[in-house]
This record gives structure tokens, sequence and C-alpha cells, in this order.
């Protein structure tokens, strides 16, 4: 069975989030992996809680990005993986992954993109002083953040907000959006591209 891959580096919050929800939605396809680029990161204690396989690479060990991926990508097809979900995978998606998966790997980012790309999304907001961010479902490109938005959710900012609370208000609606946004998915109430639109797009530039 074609199955699901998450890839995080961090606490992994929103990987429980997705593989509870999978489990509780039955989804037509299965978490079956986690891939982590950082091997103390605490997603990989979920994962072992949650009984789902990871495995951990070292970046570093590597003499550049492509041979990282090239590994990365063997894993993949080990593990019969369909769909790529970057979930604080804080690593740009080389080539060599998005040319063996076009238009099969989303990202969810904590802002209402294309505001705030990067990393401390919601630092970033709240220093701003906007009143309203958010969280967006995005395909991912060869950008940071750049690629065609899927579906997006606003969140307050309210003028007692710090860090701490603003983070969490906007945990929950990813712990929420995302794996809706992936249902939609692998039940065709979503239509990925066509994957020879990513060919032409790399053609055009």
């Amino acid at each position: 069975m074609m199955s699901i891959a998450v890839f995080a580096s961090g606490s992994g919050s929103n990987f429980e989030a997705l593989v509870e929800r999978s489990r509780k939605q039955h989804w037509p396809q299965p978490i079956s992996l986690l891939l982590c680029d950082k091997p103390q990161a605490k997603a990989l204690e979920r994962a072992e809680r949650l009984r789902v396989p990871a495995v951990a690479f070292h970046p570093k060990e590597y003499k550049d990005k492509a041979a990282y991926e090239q590994d990365v990508l063997h894993c993949l097809q080990e593990h019969n993986i369909e769909w790529i979900m970057l979930a604080g995978y804080m690593r740009l998606v080389g080539p060599t992954l998005l040319e063996a998966y076009p238009w099969r790997i989303l990202n969810i980012h904590p802002s209402l993109l294309p505001a705030f790309q990067g990393k401390d999304a919601v630092r970033q907001a709240l220093e701003y002083g906007v009143r309203w961010t958010g969280v967006t479902v995005h395909w991912v490109d060869e950008g940071m953040d750049t690629g065609p938005i899927l579906d997006q959710k606003p969140v307050l900012v309210e003028p007692h907000d710090t860090m701490e609370t603003l983070q969490r208000k906007v945990q929950f609606v990813e712990h929420n959006l995302y794996p809706a946004v992936m249902y939609k998915l692998l039940t065709g109430r979503i239509l990925p591209p066509d994957p020879s639109s990513m060919e032409l797009k790399e053609e055009q530039q």
C-alpha cells in the first residue's frame, strides 16, 4: 500500500496531530514514516510512542544536498511513500525530491502567506504588530514558503498576546487545518495539479 511520510525537525506536535487524525478518520493511506534531519529531535520520541517507524538522517555527513536527498529518496521508496508532509521541517527541499514527488509535497506555515515567510513567523507577526496572522497549507516548490496555497485560516492577534499565547493559538489551528487539507486530497475533494505543470514551470525559468 502507498502511504505518507511526515518530515519534521523539532518537537513534532503537528506530526502527532496528523497521526491521531489519520487514525481517527481511517485515511485511505496511512502515515507510515517519520523522517527527521535532527537525530535529537523530540519528534522521534513521539514516533516511538505512536508506533510509527522513524528514521533520522545526518545531513552534515553528506557532501551536498543532492547526496543527502538521494539517500532520503531511497528510504521513501523502500516505504512505498506517495505523499510527503513537511511539519516543522527546517530545510529547503531540493530538486532530487521535487522531481521525484511533483505536487506530492505539502507544507504548513504559521502565517498568512505570503506574509512572514521563513523562520520565526509567529515572532515576526507579533513584533510587526499585525492584527491578524494565521496558518497556511501550501504545495512545496523550490522556494522558501512560495508554493501555491491550498488553504489558509486566520488567527486573531490580541493586545495581550505573548509569543507563548499566540503560538498556542496558531498551533491549535495548525493541528486542525493540516489534517483536514490532507484528508481532502486523499479522498479526491482536492485534486493535485498535473505533474507536467511543474515541469513546464521549470522550463520557463
